[in-house]
């Protein structure tokens, strides 16, 4: 996806706990409600996502105009969307898309990209979800043992060393052990772990968790998710981007991406339930309030601003829809905690208001949610997709 920028973590102060926060909607949100009937929802997402096919290009699976990892979330959606909707309508893109990209490349794995490969599989469960397709489902079993390679063991961190890579490893960063940290790219060479790979290994790990009842998937929830809660949420509740497992620097303070915490919480929210652990409840309500509320990546008026980029694509035009899809599914299995989902479904009401009335052209969307409205391009239609989904799920009928 991008280098890593690694800096000392001397200037940093971080926790792996969170206060309590305030589950209130602010009053300076935009437009923190709305009244479409759930058959206007489902069309106004279905419009979305009919508004990016014509870029499929069946031959490889992907979307012209936006990058390999950001083409499997298209899918991803496609797949959320029949799902939510009680739908089949892009089965057959999502079976054959998935069959095709799995096919060309092993493990869904195209540049050599541990994240790369699990946002597909990530794809692949959710069509397992969907549409209950056994071989979905072994995609991404197969693509979870195949990073699972790249996983820092407990035995490893006592070693200092890890099969998959030719230097010493560090076995513990400030304090607290490295176990459970994902590396992010499978060369032997490389010394990244970062939170969005981590995370996304979490996630993967507790949706097969719950899906097969197997430990062994729980067990590895587990650990990276205690890797991520001791190493890589700041003193505000925000997770951070990187560590290097050789000498333990750690990306700018500074560098604070939705996805982060929405892919993170998008796991502890099925881990909690698979483990029946409160503490993770905790901790999942915590940080959700904490990342949508954070000045990091929006104004007072609740907007994400993160990801603009009118005229060219980037990673950071994908992270938000990420975050959005993840605050979906804490809403979902939340159903004890009404104040939450109402912060959720205002918070996602807030981006879906803006789309559609200061970003939209049509039925295509500007990658800057504030507007103003522009042509279609791929990787702004991508950003939106998400929204336009879960706004199915997180109102009311």
């Amino acid at each position: 996806m991008f280098p890593l920028v690694l800096l000392s973590c001397s200037l940093l102060t971080f926790t792996g706990t969170v206060n309590a926060q305030d589950l209130g909607v602010p009053l300076t949100w935009r437009e923190f409600s709305n009244s479409r009937l759930l058959a206007e929802r489902i069309s106004i997402a279905k419009a979305a996502i009919d508004t990016i096919l014509p870029q499929l290009d069946t031959s490889d699976a992907q979307f012209n105009g936006i990058g390999y990892w950001q083409s499997g979330n298209v899918f991803s959606a496609m797949a959320n969307f029949d799902h939510l909707a009680g739908t089949n309508t892009y089965e057959t893109q999502v079976v054959n898309g998935l069959n095709t990209a799995f096919s060309l490349y092993s493990n869904f794995d195209q540049f050599g990209y541990n994240d790369d490969a699990m946002w597909w599989a990530t794809a692949a469960y959710y069509g397992y979800r969907a549409y209950g397709n056994q071989n979905l489902l072994s995609m991404a079993i197969a693509t979870w043992n195949h990073v699972s390679q790249y996983v820092v063991s407990a035995a490893d961190a006592s070693s200092g060393s890890q099969p998959n890579k030719n230097f010493a490893i560090a076995g513990s960063c400030y304090g607290e052990t490295m176990a459970g940290g994902v590396f992010w790219r499978p060369t032997a060479d490389d010394t990244g772990i970062n939170s969005i790979t981590t995370g996304l290994y979490v996630t993967l790990s507790a949706f097969l968790a719950e899906t097969t009842g197997d430990a062994t998937y729980t067990n590895a929830a587990i650990l990276s998710a205690k890797w991520i809660q001791n190493l890589q949420i700041n003193a505000n509740g925000i997770v951070l981007d990187s560590v290097d497992g050789a000498d333990c620097t750690r990306s700018a303070a500074s560098w604070l991406f939705t996805y982060n915490s929405g892919k993170y919480l998008e796991g502890l929210s099925v881990l909690k339930d698979v483990t029946g652990d409160s503490a993770w409840t905790d901790l999942m309500t915590n940080i959700a309030a904490a990342a949508i509320k954070s000045s990091a990546w929006e104004g007072s008026n609740g907007i994400i601003t993160e990801g603009a980029s009118p005229s060219s694509n980037n990673d950071g035009v994908g992270f938000k829809a990420i975050f959005i899809r993840g605050l979906d599914e804490v809403s979902v299995r939340s159903s004890d905690n009404s104040a939450l989902q109402i912060l959720i479904h205002s918070y996602n009401d807030v981006q879906y208001n803006a789309l559609l009335e200061l970003a939209a052209n049509g039925t295509s969307y500007s990658s800057s949610w504030p507007g103003p409205p522009q042509g279609f391009t791929t990787w702004g239609q991508l950003a939106a997709l998400d929204v336009m989904v879960t706004a199915i799920n997180t109102n009311s009928p």
